[in-house]
């Protein structure tokens, strides 16, 4: 099956399109020049898109790794590797950087992206940015890291001090969740998405069906989905939860469940 049928059948469309013919262009790259090729960053959405394509196409989950700059990045890159390669040899294409400011400036994650933006470094060269109160952790491609270390000065109206730090020095930031533990009729997509947003079922299931809901970083539009444990579901405006358990019936035969909402 050729690229331009593969991003047919999976049915994408303007950004995520071209974001999935880039990572499938990175991969025969691999192949024909046997040499490692890395991708831009991809969102969660995109890195589960990219997954199902190299399915499609046969390209197994040996012949890459995912690399965000640290356990958990949101934002990752996949690296595609030649044969002759070991994924213990790979040379990773991220940089990681510190840009300080005064705490009294309060910058958020906005402010540093809209500076970024305003000096025309895309958004896929730039992974996650981790925000403490006087200094901000970027994960960016080595093609454009020398750039803001000669260039990237301000933010704002605030003045940055940018530099190139290991990755075991990087800031951190917990993620931020609180536990509900509820009970639903049964472990349908919209009845857990009901307790996980807190709307009517009804609500939750209209939701769904319109598009606006992602299962595991994939568009969901069937309410009655049967979620496990470990799901993740998100929708914009909503937030994010995760399924972590889903116990046994309660006397009243509804299904005890435990979610993890980050907020």
């Amino acid at each position: 099956m050729d690229k331009g049928a593969l991003l047919d059948r999976l049915g994408l469309a303007g950004e995520d399109r071209l974001a999935l013919a880039k990572v499938l262009d990175r991969a025969g790259q691999a192949v024909n020049r046997n040499i490692p090729a890395a991708t831009d960053f991809l969102s969660p959405q995109q890195r589960s898109q990219a997954q199902d394509c190299l399915r499609l196409a046969g390209i197994p989950e040996t012949a890459y790794v995912l690399q965000g700059g640290y356990e958990g990045a949101e934002r990752q890159v996949l690296l595609f590797l030649p044969d002759w390669m070991e994924r213990s040899n790979a040379e990773s294409p991220i940089r990681c950087l510190r840009a300080s400011f005064r705490e009294e400036e309060k910058l958020t994650h906005r402010d540093f992206l809209g500076s970024l933006m305003g000096m025309g470094v895309a958004r896929e060269k730039i992974g996650d940015i981790l925000v403490a109160p006087d200094s901000a952790d970027l994960l960016v491609l080595d093609s454009v890291a020398d750039f803001l270390l000669q260039s990237w000065d301000s933010a704002g109206r605030a003045k940055l001090r940018v530099t190139a730090i290991e990755p075991g020095n990087l800031h951190i930031p917990t993620v931020q969740r609180r536990e509900v533990r509820d009970t639903v009729s049964s472990l349908r997509l919209d009845a857990v998405a009901s307790s996980g947003f807190r709307l009517a079922r009804g609500k939750a299931a209209a939701l769904i069906e319109s598009g606006k809901v992602q299962l595991n970083w994939r568009e969901c539009v069937k309410p009655d989905k049967l979620l496990e444990a470990g799901d993740v579901v998100s929708a914009w405006g909503f937030g994010k939860f995760e399924l972590s358990e889903a116990g046994g019936l309660t006397r009243k035969g509804r299904i005890s469940i435990v979610l993890q909402v980050y907020v």
